[in-house]
């Protein structure tokens, strides 16, 4: 490529209905062209503090240390195991989807002990057979779970997943990129101790920053480690002197500026709509496209009570080119949906309404072109 030829970039105009990111709103991309301020600026630390309230408020905790960390998701589940898996520390980590797999090499990587709960892909994580394995690991010192897998679509009962790893003295690490903001996440009633997230489903913000609430029992632990965090940018114990409490703020990095005006604005729009009215357009928009796909023929693939709203795994008929499917639906109709992984590779697509995205209008336009697209593909 000769650098002379290249232009501007100018990105063309989607519909996001994959698995993240989600169309970001209007007024989250106005606030990000705002004129950038400095990391330590007092204007930015107050805006920093109102984040924090706004995190707590979408959280639905009371923690202290609730902030977004600079970096994506997957960051924010680095940052997790990080700060609470010390070398030798037996993890039980459960296994039903992609997501579940990372959270085993998280521990591992931190010098951690994995004990798998294997579950079958496509299905919730059964807190019966979690006691049963934490009955043969007395000596295990967190749970680790996905609420809501986005690589099959299913949510797992969080709440008695936490119970069940209280009653045996473990913390909890919970994945919530999928389901914050989009379906109940109450990390104070469910007692779950380091939760993550992510900006760029359910939020409807930009990709690259990871929202992430750690309880007080979960920050004693940090706090009385016997060896340092192996990562010096995501310790804790370093970045609470940058996002704490105390009116001086320590330099730990420059902050992302302008993302964080945008997470700031992606959350009081939550905060004007209301957080159960979130979850009821989640679910009235996921019952939606669930009609409207059974009248295509097509089929879910996770049981209906074990469904995630904003993310839909669609069983792909047999003798269709699901990948063809996506092309052309990404190249005919600018709209993009996802591909199966892991396990459910080629076996499904998976359709996500989420955040901006999920509202009526995208639920028809999806359904009027994979139609059109099924149909000249000659699909029964």
């Amino acid at each position: 490529m000769n650098v002379k030829d290249i232009q501007p970039f100018v990105p063309p105009l989607r519909t996001l209905l994959g698995p993240g990111p989600s169309d970001v709103h209007p007024r989250v991309l106005e606030a990000m062209s705002r004129p950038t301020i400095g990391h330590l600026d007092p204007s930015f630390v107050a805006l920093m503090d109102e984040i924090k309230a706004l995190l707590q408020y979408a959280f639905q905790t009371e923690n202290q240390l609730t902030i977004p960390v600079s970096a994506p998701g997957s960051a924010g589940m680095e940052s997790c195991f990080v700060n609470l898996v010390e070398p030798g520390d037996k993890v039980i980590v459960c296994i039903n989807g992609v997501f579940g797999i990372r959270m085993k090499e998280n521990v591992e990587r931190a010098g951690g002990i994995a004990v798998t709960l294997e579950e079958p892909w496509g299905r919730a994580v059964n807190p019966e057979n979690l006691e049963r394995l934490l009955e043969q690991n007395r000596d295990a010192k967190i749970v680790a779970f996905v609420h809501a897998e986005t690589s099959t679509g299913v949510l797992s009962d969080a709440e008695k997943i936490c119970s069940t790893a209280k009653k045996f003295g473990c913390l909890t690490i919970m994945d919530t990129v999928t389901s914050l903001g989009g379906m109940p996440v109450k990390v104070d009633a469910w007692g779950a101790d380091a939760v993550y997230s992510g900006t760029q489903k359910c939020l409807s913000c930009t990709p690259g920053l990871s929202p992430v609430t750690i309880s007080a029992k979960a920050v004693d632990k940090i706090k009385n480690r016997k060896s340092k965090v192996q990562s010096w940018f995501l310790d804790f114990n370093l970045v609470m002197g940058y996002w704490g409490e105390n009116a001086k703020r320590s330099y730990h990095h420059t902050a992302p500026i302008n993302p964080l005006y945008g997470l700031h604005e992606s959350l009081l729009i939550l905060k004007e709509e209301g957080l159960e009215n979130s979850w009821e357009r989640h679910k009235k928009n996921h019952l939606l496209l669930k009609e409207g796909l059974e009248s295509l023929g097509l089929k879910l693939i996770v049981p209906e009570e074990e469904r995630i709203w904003q993310l839909n795994a669609v069983s792909v008929p047999e003798g269709v080119d699901e990948a063809l499917v996506r092309k052309k639906l990404l190249e005919d109709y600018n709209l993009e949906i996802g591909a199966g992984l892991g396990d459910l590779a080629g076996k499904i697509w998976r359709i996500g309404l989420m955040g901006h995205s999920s509202n009526e209008k995208n639920v028809t336009y999806c359904l009027a072109a994979l139609g059109n697209v099924l149909r000249e593909m000659g699909a029964a």
